[in-house]
């Protein structure tokens, strides 16, 4: 006799597949639903669905697991036919199991910056500073919004585990802006520097060291 498959299993785990599983507890949507709920309730700063085709994608493969099931299909006059969906005893499972997962265990998600970063010898200090003051704004600007939203929450006098990506994204984002701004003030004086002469050298001490 064979076990029963796990849910959570049979498709893969991500943010927008956990997203859509989860709104779909509170009501069955059909998709253009779903994506303007996303954005109502601000999980679009958190959850990536500035491509559509990527939602009904998602859609799709929590369908074909068996998560979803299609609920009914509305037809207006105004628009055109919308299928609704709603989640399944086994999409309910694949949620609980996926969030406790994603809470417990960091996962590797390999994000652009540190990717960049490793290839930072490849840009001057001068062209550093620039690119690094560059996007310190742009932390600024986005610290501001999240400040602005967290004040819209408190007004609203929400309960805080509704709050807490925000206060996240603000810790992490704060971090980052700290850290660059150490960078760009030790880049400005002087004790961050590299040439590509220096660099040279250090590769050819190490190829020599491992030939010994």
């Amino acid at each position: 006799m064979t076990s029963p498959t796990n849910p959570a299993s049979s498709v893969k785990s991500s943010p927008l597949s956990l997203t859509v599983l989860s709104l779909l507890h509170y009501q069955p949507l059909h998709p253009y639903g779903i994506q303007r709920l996303i954005k109502q309730w601000g999980k679009d700063q958190v959850v990536n669905v500035s491509q559509r085709a990527s939602l009904y994608r998602t859609i799709e493969r929590l369908l074909g697991a068996g998560l979803i099931e299609v609920r009914e299909t509305e037809r207006d006059q105004q628009y055109p036919e919308r299928t609704v969906y709603a989640v399944t005893e086994e999409g309910r499972q694949a949620t609980r199991a996926w969030l406790v997962e994603m809470l417990a265990k960091p996962r590797q998600e390999y994000p652009e910056f540190p990717a960049a970063l490793s290839f930072l010898v490849m840009l001057t200090p001068d062209e550093t500073l620039k690119v690094f003051s560059e996007r310190a704004e742009i932390l600024r600007a986005s610290l501001r919004e999240i400040d602005a939203i967290m004040s819209v929450e408190a007004e609203h006098r929400l309960p805080r585990v509704t709050m807490l990506e925000t206060e996240y994204q603000r810790v992490t984002t704060s971090a980052q802006l700290a850290w660059l701004d150490a960078v760009i003030a030790d880049l400005r004086a002087g004790r961050l520097s590299w040439s590509p002469e220096e660099l040279i050298a250090f590769a050819e001490s190490e190829g020599a060291a491992a030939e010994g």
